[in-house]
């Protein structure tokens, strides 16, 4: 943690986290607004992609790593949003 941190570690966990998600969400809309299929997005941008959802992994790691929450039950909640997703979209 920084010394003179205005915020405390949960804070930190959780601003950058929030942060990440952002540049995510920023980037899918790119993503969005240039392609209609992921086969017409160039190496740079898919690149790009990449990153962002890897930021946003290694937070997910750090909130486990810090018992905010369990991979257990982050497991069980993909499984329970899959079986969602199967009813109301074509993902899975």
């Amino acid at each position: 943690m920084l010394k003179n941190s205005p915020i405390n570690h949960l804070q930190q966990l959780m601003c950058i986290t929030m942060e990440e998600c952002g540049e995510l969400t920023q980037r899918c809309s790119k993503m969005m607004r240039k392609y209609k299929t992921i086969d017409q997005a160039d190496k740079e941008q898919l690149q790009k992609l990449t990153e962002e959802v890897g930021d946003v992994l290694c937070m997910i790691g750090l909130m486990v790593d810090n018992d905010v929450v369990k991979w257990e039950d982050l497991q069980e909640r993909v499984e329970y949003k899959k079986e969602k997703l199967k009813k109301w979209s074509t993902l899975v």
